[in-house]
């Protein structure tokens, strides 16, 4: 039988944007400044996967 106590443990998760540690009720983030940030980024085009020409060609 294993042991609770011989369980590795796993890291504890940073906040991708500030680097401090994540809190739980705003994981994975460790703030609603932190999310609001993120969630800005994403509305405003900051990520993004960059494609080739042959994406927006239509294949027929």
């Amino acid at each position: 039988m294993t042991d609770q106590a011989e369980k590795p443990q796993n890291p504890p998760r940073r906040c991708p944007i500030c680097g401090k540690p994540a809190e739980h009720a705003y994981r994975p983030f460790c703030s609603p400044r932190c999310r609001d940030v993120d969630l800005n980024r994403w509305l405003s085009g900051s990520y993004v996967v960059p494609g080739g020409e042959d994406d927006e060609a239509d294949p027929d």
